[in-house]
């Protein structure tokens, strides 16, 4: 059992839920012209992130469907609030949250290094699931979960020393020798490059209207021998995370996972959103006598190595105590 579990308060904005994969899972994902597809503007956005930096979040979780550029009416839309590409806005929503004491974390699909590079000086850390290594049924309509295409950006990540987050997606209709595959090539990356600081291991939820709605999800015991394995393939300064609103973490812990997630007093999980966030007092009483421990969006090896900008500098240094974790308000 680990000493403590540690977990991030964030606030989670969907900045559009407009998306070139059609993955056989998502209830995100929206059509162009479909009445609850959106592009948030700046306006909406800044209270919401007002609200999360007054609830003590640290962290402005940015997640869009993946190249919705391509759809000409997410364009048009996009051009009305001043910009050409997704990337271009979230920087300055990146700026934003910056300036009202929040610390970017985005989550924007396959990103090219460009893309990588105009939003490096602005992220404390980005992500990007693995999901999977095998080529699925789940994915044949969805371009960006090829397992190669996310590997290359994983990698470019790690060249760009950009703190990661990625992982897997568990009853996709992959084998157990598929997740062994899945973990050992994130487990290859991460000791070439060293910036993953967590892998999630993330349970299928079936959801109404999609066509894997009557596919089983994956069984506790299922969920405790993945997160054994994670924890034995990976490097041990890798966390292994799970979400504390889609199973009960407890066993999970004793089977090697360290770490919760980001959980948000204010927001959603717009990707579940189903699934309450617990509270801090309910995650306490899920973990026992585990002491819970909050950090932030970049885990502590990583601002050792001040692998982090100078526009990124006064937060970290007004939010982390002396050991890199988030520092408890008085």
């Amino acid at each position: 059992m680990p000493e403590f579990v540690t977990f991030s308060r964030n606030v989670f904005i969907p900045v559009t839920n407009i998306c070139r994969n059609l993955c056989g899972y998502c209830t995100f994902r929206r059509d162009a012209g479909h009445p609850e597809a959106h592009l948030m503007s700046m306006s909406e956005i800044r209270p919401i992130l007002e609200r999360g930096e007054k609830a003590g979040c640290t962290e402005a979780l940015f997640v869009f469907g993946e190249y919705a550029e391509e759809v000409p009416e997410y364009l048009l839309e996009l051009e009305k609030l001043g910009y050409s590409t997704t990337v271009e806005y979230v920087a300055d929503l990146c700026k934003l949250a910056i300036e009202i004491g929040l610390l970017p974390h985005t989550n924007a699909g396959i990103l090219n290094r460009k893309e990588l590079e105009i939003l490096k000086p602005l992220n404390i850390s980005m992500g990007l699931m693995l999901e999977t290594t095998a080529e699925l049924k789940a994915h044949s309509e969805s371009p960006g979960k090829k397992p190669s295409t996310r590997i290359e950006m994983i990698r470019t990540a790690g060249k760009l020393k950009i703190p990661f987050t990625t992982g897997i997606l568990v009853g996709i209709g992959e084998t157990k020798d598929d997740r062994k595959r899945s973990l050992n090539t994130i487990a290859d990356i991460h000791k070439e490059f060293g910036h993953i600081q967590e892998v999630i291991i993330q349970n299928f939820m079936p959801k109404p209207d999609t066509p894997m709605a009557d596919h089983a999800p994956p069984s506790k015991e299922e969920m405790i021998d993945t997160v054994a394995i994670a924890r034995e393939i990976l490097p041990s300064d890798v966390a292994v995370q799970v979400a504390p609103n889609l199973i009960d973490p407890y066993s999970l812990i004793k089977a090697g996972a360290s770490d919760l997630g980001g959980i948000s007093p204010t927001t959603i999980d717009w990707i579940n959103p189903e699934a309450e966030w617990p509270d801090v007092i309910e995650l306490q009483k899920m973990i026992k006598e585990i002491e819970l421990r909050e950090r932030l969006p970049i885990y502590p090896q990583h601002i050792k190595k001040g692998w982090y900008s100078n526009n990124l500098s006064y937060l970290i240094e007004t939010l982390t105590d002396k050991n890199g974790f988030k520092r408890k308000q008085r």
